[in-house]
């Protein structure tokens, strides 16, 4: 009986680990501040935070495909649009805000190993 109970909290506690695990990535950082959302095709969220201590900034993506937590990102003023980019392993990803033609929207783009293999048109969110 002993034996039994012992396995079952520790599926339950696995478990529990493994889904705060899933979700806890792509969650908000409580000391940080919202840059941008944007709410992009295939219902995919991508916001960006910057840490109010250290103005690091973040990148949050979720949606169906999954969710993705990338720190270190560099932020850019192109005069237009400002324009955010995170990198990891081989890929790029790169945020552009809306720019003055259209203010409404802004772009999810993807390389790896300096390629195009996203491009995307979102909508920003307030």
């Amino acid at each position: 009986m002993r034996t039994l109970l012992k396995r079952s909290v520790f599926r339950l506690s696995l478990t529990t680990c493994v889904s705060v695990q899933i979700i806890l990535p792509a969650s908000a950082d409580s000391t940080a501040d919202l840059m941008l959302s944007l709410r992009c095709p295939n219902e995919y969220t991508v916001n960006i935070w910057q840490r109010q201590r250290s103005g690091e900034l973040l990148y949050r993506g979720t949606g169906l495909l999954g969710h993705l937590s990338l720190g270190d990102g560099k932020r850019e003023n192109t005069g237009s649009a400002q324009v955010y980019k995170f990198v990891n392993g081989e890929y790029r990803y790169q945020v552009l805000g809306g720019t003055r033609e259209h203010q409404g929207q802004g772009t999810l783009e993807v390389f790896k190993n300096d390629r195009s293999v996203l491009s995307q048109v979102c909508t920003i969110e307030s």
